[in-house]
C-alpha cells in the first residue's frame, strides 16, 4: 500500500486536531515538550478503544442481541484508525531513516 503526501498530510491533520482538541495533556503541559509523545499515545489509546468496540459490537451480534449496521459501522472505524495510525508510523520510520543516513 502506498501512501502519498496528501494522505500523510490529511492523517496527521486528523491526529493534530484531536490533540487540539483535548487541550492538556496528562502531565499538565499544552503543546511544547511531550506534545508529540502525548499525541502518539492519544492515537494508540484512540485505535485500541475503536478495535475492542468493534469486538464488543462483533460479540453482541453473534449472540445475537447486535445490529448488523453498528458491527459494520464499529469495524470500519477500527479499520480507519489503524490505517491512519500505521500510516503515522510509516512517516515517523521513514523520517528517522532519513535522519540517520544524514552525514554529520
Amino acid at each position: 500500500m502506498s501512501i502519498g503526501a496528501l494522505d500523510a498530510a490529511s492523517a496527521y491533520g486528523k491526529v493534530a486536531g484531536l490533540g487540539n482538541s483535548l487541550g492538556t495533556s496528562s502531565t499538565g503541559k499544552t503543546g511544547g515538550s511531550g506534545g508529540f509523545g502525548a499525541m502518539v499515545e492519544d492515537l494508540v489509546t484512540g485505535t485500541a478503544n475503536q478495535m475492542r468496540a468493534a469486538e464488543h459490537a462483533s460479540a453482541l451480534q453473534v449472540a445475537g442481541k447486535g445490529d448488523l449496521i453498528d458491527v459494520v459501522t464499529a469495524i470500519g472505524a477500527a479499520e480507519s484508525a489503524l490505517d491512519t495510525m500505521v500510516a503515522v508510523r510509516d512517516k515517523v520510520v521513514g523520517a528517522y531513516t532519513d535522519i540517520m543516513r544524514m552525514q554529520i
